[in-house]
């Protein structure tokens, strides 16, 4: 697919262009899947929340215009014959522990979103490295990529071994939680200790019946999400049921994308990574990860990919964390299982100070930590 000579994708730029002055009256007909932290309004609760509706600022297909909480560098490289860039934050801490952390961010997360661990983990003494993935927030969006774990398992590892990182600790949340065991995998002796904070791929939603979704209808989805779908969703899933004032910056970051002038190069982004998660389990290969591993889960979280597209019986039995954690802990030879009974999909973002303490002691108990 072409983006700049695709005749549908001229058509919609061309409409987006002429509606641009009435998105500032009438909020994003086609506000979509990502977040950016902006200006809202202080206001708690859904019912805030709500109002909010549509509206807010337009970024561009790389994030520009959405600031992050640390200074942005790219590494550039090539990767399946293209010239591609990778947005990262790599953060000295002041007293160091001689220890690295990479932060993998989820599907619809960016680097940014870690910036309360960060800070944490540096004031611990870490080094912290937190790209953003090939296709997400401020990285490239290639308009032709075959994209796997495994390539981004050989991206990030590429990343780290420009800046001199040999061993690290790999915490991903979420979809990051599928690349940092896809990389544990890869290369073990560069994986000191692996933090997985919800991660989904826990099991195989093919094989439990949730129906296959084309990269075409997994597009028009995507052109079709707006801030308050996303909203609602984030809500159900990553919250718990709960809304704050502080959730509402990482809606618009991701739906300011979907407002600029990218769109629809995000959208096709976005559409072709939900087919890597979907088709590219990890599951069955838990039992091969050697390196110590402590599993964080929010008991609250029921993700699921494609769960929306389920037959009811199936949508049933889909995303049970507390069932799929402890699972994951006895399939893991050296885990350890920490459970937030109140937590949904997003613990460090939900309960910052609970996450971080028992972040920090899963850390520090790895044998031989200093």
């Amino acid at each position: 697919m072409n983006f700049r000579r695709h005749p549908l994708v001229a058509l919609l730029c061309a409409c987006a262009l002429a509606s641009a002055a009435s998105f500032a009256l009438t909020g994003a007909a086609h506000a979509a899947s990502a977040s950016e932290p902006a200006a809202i309004a202080a206001a708690s609760g859904a019912g805030a929340a709500a109002a909010a509706g549509n509206d807010g600022p337009a970024y561009g297909p790389e994030l520009q215009g959405f600031d992050y909480p640390e200074p942005v560098e790219q590494f550039g490289f090539t990767s399946q014959g293209v010239a591609l860039h990778m947005a990262y934050m790599d953060i000295q801490p002041q007293h160091a522990n001689g220890r690295t952390a990479v932060l993998l961010h989820g599907k619809n997360f960016c680097a940014a979103t870690w910036g309360p661990t960060i800070r944490r983990l540096s004031e611990a003494g870490y080094r912290v490295v937190a790209p953003d993935q090939i296709g997400f927030c401020k990285s490239s969006k290639p308009e032709h990529y075959q994209y796997s774990f495994q390539q981004l398992a050989r991206n990030t590892h590429a990343l780290l071994e420009s800046l001199g990182v040999s061993r690290a600790t790999l915490i991903g949340h979420s979809t990051g939680g599928m690349l940092a065991i896809r990389y544990a995998l890869m290369y073990p002796q560069q994986t000191q200790q692996l933090v997985l904070v919800d991660p989904i791929g826990l099991e195989d939603w093919k094989a439990k019946g949730v129906p296959s979704i084309s990269v075409d209808q997994w597009y028009e989805r995507e052109l079709k999400t707006s801030a308050d779908s996303i909203r609602r969703y984030e809500q159900a899933t990553y919250y718990a049921g709960q809304w704050r004032a502080d959730y509402e910056p990482w809606v618009q970051m991701l739906a300011g994308m979907y407002r600029g002038p990218g769109k629809q190069i995000v959208a096709w982004n976005s559409a072709l990574l939900y087919d890597m998660i979907y088709t590219q389990p990890v599951v069955y290969e838990l039992g091969q990860l050697q390196m110590p591993t402590l599993l964080m889960i929010g008991q609250k979280d029921t993700t699921a990919i494609g769960k929306d597209a389920a037959p009811p019986e199936v949508r049933a039995k889909l995303g049970d964390y507390p069932q799929l954690g402890k699972a994951a802990a006895q399939a893991i030879p050296h885990a350890t299982l920490v459970e937030f009974a109140d937590l949904g999909h997003a613990p460090q973002m939900q309960d910052p100070q609970a996450f971080h303490k028992a972040l920090l002691d899963g850390l520090a108990a790895l044998p031989g930590n200093p």
